[in-house]
């Protein structure tokens, strides 16, 4: 087994309105980073923000930490709001 359980993964995470709030929708995983930013600029369209990040994943647990935002647009909400 690796001595390294930590490895890199690109999400993309649509956004939209409820009451008036942002809400994430479904996170969608992506193979690499350029391939994040074309299904984010194809999300786009459909949803009122959309953002692709870089991330650290614990192959252990399943945490996530230290996002890199890769492409945004429209309106995005923290990924890891204080």
């Amino acid at each position: 087994m690796p001595l390294v359980s930590n490895g890199e993964k690109f999400i993309v995470i649509p956004y939209r309105k409820n009451r008036g709030n942002l809400v994430p929708g479904e996170m969608r995983q992506a193979s690499n980073p350029i391939s994040a930013e074309k299904i984010a600029t194809s999300m786009s369209e459909r949803f009122i923000g959309v953002a692709a990040y870089a991330v650290m994943v614990d192959e252990e647990t399943g945490d996530m930490s230290s996002p890199r935002l890769l492409a945004k647009f429209g309106e995005i909400a923290e990924l890891n709001p204080t």
